[in-house]
């Protein structure tokens, strides 16, 4: 046993974190590592002890295999830092004053502090039909089981939305020999986190691989296979045209699940907010994950992030603010995606309507895009371009000014534009 994880084993505080996803493992982590040696307890709804969710949209959709790998750790290893997991343990209330949380089969437990990481769930369709077998979304290990199921050669796979997780999916199928229809409402799928010029790489690689994108388009409704009421059928647009399908992904974006926090009085927006360390308007809970909209010092506001590297990196931060101690500051946005022969990294956060520079070449797909606001650089996105998300990063928390020329020219290393 490290010296961390012995030191004073006397404390007789309780801490608990509801929500067992990769937030929770990491912030029952975090709480050993800085030698908390009180009881800790990690209840989680799903019947699995807590996984990572990026192979669910890549390399476990396609092949099913390699899930241990998923797993942030296994049983031994909770049993090893005296951890109680209970796994398949929904909790259906906090009661604040007496300091305890229910579960949905009656058990109270005790907490001198409380980290809700319970995350977020897919949104789904308001739509005639959305009911329908055959209708899938991705969250969970099951989800992707399922989906995977429907991504044979010649099926009929009809995506509703055309975000990050859509796409990927999307192009699982297409790889996969599926005929596959992609239907976004707005004129480009990812605009409002890339801008036209970036999001239309993602639209030519789609259609260069044989998927139908529609853009600008509206679901009206999914109907059932003619003489099979129980099985999706089709999905009708808004202007009348009826697409065949299979199977339907629904990747409409994902919502928060604040019920918990909202029932006990926790002030709520846009998820649970938060201060810079996770801690909500009651100072002995905590949130991490999907679920916070957290005060962000680097970026000067509150921001919600729904990514893998929000949920492995926010706890060791959070685990600090829960022990009153100092911790690391919160790191920014990142995220990935694999479509295809494609590779991409996102670090920082910018908007749609900041300006972009490229550098490296949009049509062989090589390059790296940056965001600029006033002459700084918000954010940059490197596609099948490696080894430069820490200068990417200082780049972005510098705040220098930089010329755009140079900025653009490959012969410039990033380093010195810092």
């Amino acid at each position: 046993m490290s010296e961390a994880e012995s030191a004073d084993r006397s404390d007789q505080r309780s801490f608990v974190v509801v929500g067992g996803g990769l937030a929770g493992a990491k912030a029952v982590e975090g709480l050993r590592e800085r030698g908390f040696g009180g009881r800790v307890v990690l209840l989680g709804a799903e019947p699995h002890l807590p996984y990572e969710r990026p192979p669910l949209s890549k390399a476990y959709l396609k092949t099913g295999e390699k899930l241990d790998e998923a797993f942030v750790h296994d049983q031994e290893w909770y049993d090893a830092h005296n951890i109680e997991v209970r796994t398949s343990t929904r909790v259906v209330a906090v009661d604040r004053d007496a300091k305890t949380v229910r579960t949905q089969d009656g058990q109270q437990v005790r907490y001198d502090r409380l980290l809700l990481t319970t995350g977020a769930s897919p949104r789904t369709l308001s739509i005639p039909g959305a009911d329908l077998p055959g209708v899938l979304t991705l969250r969970t290990i099951e989800d992707s089981d399922r989906i995977r199921q429907v991504l044979r050669e010649g099926n009929r796979v009809v995506f509703v939305g055309g975000g990050w997780i859509g796409l990927e999916v999307a192009s699982a199928a297409a790889e996969a020999g599926a005929r596959v229809t992609v239907l976004e409402a707005l004129e480009l799928p990812l605009v409002r986190v890339l801008g036209p010029r970036i999001a239309q790489v993602f639209v030519d690689l789609h259609r260069e691989h044989g998927v139908d994108l529609r853009t600008g388009v509206t679901v009206q409704a999914l109907e059932p296979q003619e003489g099979r009421p129980d099985a999706v059928g089709a999905v009708l647009l808004g202007d009348g045209t009826r697409i065949p399908a299979d199977a339907v992904v629904v990747g409409v974006g994902a919502a928060p699940n604040v019920q918990l926090a909202e029932a006990a009085g926790l002030e709520v927006d846009n998820g649970v907010v938060a201060d810079a360390v996770g801690r909500t308007s009651d100072p002995d809970i905590f949130v991490a994950g999907d679920l916070a909209n957290a005060e962000h010092p680097f970026l000067g506001r509150r921001v919600r992030v729904e990514h893998w590297a929000n949920a492995l990196n926010q706890p060791a931060v959070v685990v600090a603010g829960m022990l009153d101690e100092a911790g690391p500051q919160p790191e920014l946005p990142y995220f990935f995606t694999d479509q295809y022969d494609l590779g991409m990294e996102y670090t920082g956060l910018a908007s749609a309507e900041d300006d972009v520079v490229v550098r490296g070449d949009l049509a062989t797909r090589e390059f790296i895009a940056f965001w600029l606001r006033d002459g700084r650089v918000t954010a940059g996105m490197n596609v099948n371009v490696w080894d430069v998300t820490e200068p990417i990063n200082a780049l972005v928390t510098s705040r220098a000014v930089v010329d755009p020329q140079r900025l653009a020219d490959q012969a410039v290393p990033l380093e010195e534009l810092t």
